[in-house]
């Protein structure tokens, strides 16, 4: 399942898989959400009124680790997310190989359907 468009982002293919396969059953997402009040953090996507948030995390293969899996990088995500939970956001974290599967989308579906959004 991949939007129109050859080469797009994983978060703009999560997007459009929300947008067009959940149509009805799901809010619609925000993109590049800033949710903090005074840090200039955005999530990927997010579902403010649920405060559902969605991060797609890539460079997981990546001999020496990608940005979000490296040393730093990896700390400035746990502190971003830390502070996301401490603000009421649940946070979904994927990578580019389980939007492209579906499993993201399915995880997604999963949060409005079984647990409490």
């Amino acid at each position: 399942m991949t939007p129109p468009a050859q080469q797009v982002s994983s978060v703009c293919n999560l997007d459009w898989q929300i947008r067009t396969v959940l149509k009805g059953k799901v809010p619609m997402p925000r993109t590049e959400y800033r949710f903090h009040p005074t840090r200039r953090w955005r999530m990927d996507l997010c579902f403010p009124a649920c405060k559902i948030g969605i991060e797609v995390d890539g460079g997981v293969w990546i001999p020496g680790g990608g940005r979000h899996t490296r040393g730093a990088g990896f700390i400035k995500d746990s502190e971003k997310l830390n502070e996301a939970a401490i603000l009421g956001y649940r946070m979904l974290r994927f990578t580019p190989g389980q939007v492209k599967s579906g499993e993201a989308l399915e995880t997604i579906e999963r949060m409005f359907t079984e647990g409490k959004p």
